[in-house]
């Protein structure tokens, strides 16, 4: 009777021993799995491919500051958007400050026509154009005038005679009877439109303001630091 008594706890034992490896072993192999699977995760991060830098036609654009910056950001923006207004007005001038008028910047605008009814939208834009075409260092007193004056998405403000007359307001210096003619002739329709279709097809532009530094997407536009570490990483030969 002892003797099988004693088989049975030396039994029990080795199967407890038998329990407590397994379980060892069960952790030693979550342990390495888990290991393994931060270390794949790490290794996409580090090696995922970088945001490829889009062309675009910097030439057939508005820009302000110097051709020759070694950054070039371009805005994605509806006339009409408040978003837009609040950037052109709070973050737009420090950038200038800071960086396009010391050399290191180049500013851009293409149309991304978001805001409805896209008629007015697309009618501010065809103005803003107009005046581009007629005068390329009046286009950014215009396009500031078009965004300080900027009213209600629920009002219809953006009509042939009052875009006419705000350029006379301001004093833009471009032929006023001509910038209502190419309102009223959709002059430049087809330019804005692709604009347009670039910044939501291309650049995948989902709301204004958007921007691209040297072709790539960013869109953090009302973190002025996070601006300005983008233009540094850039600089630096970063996407």
């Amino acid at each position: 009777m002892q003797n099988k008594s004693a088989a049975k706890v030396n039994n029990k034992a080795l199967r407890q021993q038998e329990k407590l490896k397994k379980q060892k072993r069960m952790k030693l192999i979550m342990w390495f799995t888990g290991i393994c699977f931060i270390a794949v995760i790490a290794v996409a991060i580090i090696f995922q491919p970088k945001a490829k830098p889009l062309e675009i036609p910097y030439d057939e654009l508005p820009m302000l500051g110097s051709a020759n910056a070694p950054v070039k950001i371009v805005e994605f923006g509806d006339y009409r958007c408040p978003a837009c207004q609040v950037f052109s007005q709070n973050i737009f001038p420090q950038l200038k400050k800071d960086y396009i008028d010391t050399g290191k910047v180049s500013f851009y605008f293409m149309d991304d026509i978001i805001i409805s009814p896209i008629e007015e939208s697309v009618t501010a834009a065809l103005a803003a154009r107009s005046v581009f075409h007629q005068n390329k260092d009046a286009f950014w007193d215009y396009y500031d005038a078009l965004y300080k004056n900027q009213q209600s998405e629920s009002v219809n403000w953006t009509t042939p005679d009052f875009l006419t007359e705000l350029a006379k307001q301001q004093g833009i210096k471009v032929d006023y009877d001509k910038l209502r003619q190419d309102i009223d002739n959709k002059t430049y329709e087809k330019e804005v439109t692709d604009h347009s279709s670039f910044a939501q097809n291309k650049a995948n532009a989902r709301s204004t303001p958007t921007l691209l530094i040297n072709g790539v997407k960013f869109e953090d536009v009302f973190d002025y630091e996070k601006i300005k570490a983008a233009i540094d990483n850039a600089q630096k030969g970063g996407a």
